[in-house]
């Protein structure tokens, strides 16, 4: 059998949710990464640095015995117009946050409470850049003149560009990025600036989303973009360039909220997250690159140690479950009923 082993790999951008759904996904993520940057988009939205710590008390609860010692969430906290400079001072003072979340209102699931004008935030960005303090970024723009495909390259001209000039020193990730106008952004920007890059992204195209009838698990924000996109994002997935790592952005959602009149998006990854980057990297013929993407260039961004730990993968083939129990519902997984080439031992 062919395998590989890897430095132990972090998941910079997650989702868990609450409660019983919490607990029914959050193993999996733990199986097999060490860190996860936890998104903030609950209801009501983790706002303040007690919400931070009370959510992360109860992912800590939510753990399996097993893994009690094995996983470590970085908490975030949600921006919004009304967030005060003093509670980003609280938030770097408390060693467990690790980043700010904007949301443009209205962007994605739980968005609501965004940030629905930037300008308004900037006296607690600039608390942000004198405390050291990364802001994490949902890049689309919500007006419903720009259309969907073109949403995320807008944002770039109207919000990150012009943010990242007023706010140098601030270090911002340009989370799930799907675009080659991303990709080129991000490459040419100062040190700062870095991005996430999902796996649905690296596999899966627009036409994914229309194979055979409408195709609701293959659904997310940032909408999958065109082929040319992809292999951007593949290239620079692979190119060694430390400004891009992982960060699944998986986000779980009950069958019965997909799969109807105006389903969610998100696409659940975490049952198979590094299986699925393995895939990916190996189709590009780029297996020697995945451990710096996904174990290395994250950490170094954040500034946090490097893990000392491995996991190792090995070349089988296998079937992924076509369902997860999700507190009482079916969790649709990516490529539920099919084949992976990849496990994770």
């Amino acid at each position: 059998m062919i395998s590989i082993t890897i430095t132990r790999p972090d998941d910079w951008h997650l989702h868990l949710r609450d409660g019983e759904s919490l607990r029914a996904v959050l193993p999996h993520t733990a199986k097999q990464f060490a860190r996860a940057i936890i998104m903030p988009n609950l209801r009501p939205p983790v706002t303040t640095v007690d919400m931070a710590l009370a959510y992360r008390a109860r992912i800590l609860d939510a753990l399996p015995a097993a893994l009690q010692s094995a996983f470590e969430p970085l908490m975030t906290l949600y921006l919004t117009d009304n967030t005060a400079p003093a509670e980003i001072v609280r938030a770097k003072e408390s060693g467990v946050l690790h980043g700010v979340k904007l949301y443009p209102a209205g962007a994605t699931t739980n968005s609501d409470a965004g940030v629905t004008d930037i300008a308004k935030c900037y006296a607690t960005l600039t608390a942000m850049e004198r405390n050291d303090l990364p802001l994490l970024v949902h890049g689309e723009v919500t007006d419903p003149d720009v259309d969907v495909f073109d949403r995320e390259k807008v944002f770039i001209d109207r919000i990150l560009a012009p943010l990242a000039r007023r706010f140098p020193g601030l270090r911002i990730v340009f989370e799930h990025v799907t675009t080659r106008d991303a990709v080129q952004f991000v490459t040419e920007a100062s040190r700062n600036i870095a991005a996430t890059i999902t796996a649905h992204h690296l596999l899966l195209n627009r036409n994914a989303i229309f194979q055979g009838g409408i195709r609701p698990h293959h659904y997310c924000l940032p909408v999958l973009k065109r082929e040319m996109h992809r292999q951007a994002l593949l290239a620079a997935a692979t190119s060694g360039n430390p400004k891009f790592f992982l960060g699944t952005d998986s986000a779980p959602h009950g069958q019965a909220s997909k799969e109807n009149a105006c389903g969610c998006a998100g696409i659940f990854t975490a049952h198979a997250a590094i299986e699925l980057y393995a895939t990916a990297f190996e189709q590009a013929g780029a297996l020697d690159k995945l451990e710096a993407f996904a174990s290395f260039h994250g950490a170094d961004f954040y500034r946090l140690p490097r893990n000392t730990s491995s996991i190792t993968l090995q070349k089988e083939n296998w079937i992924i479950p076509e369902q997860f129990d999700f507190a009482g519902e079916p969790l649709i997984p990516l490529y539920a009923n099919e084949s992976l080439n990849w496990k994770l031992i």
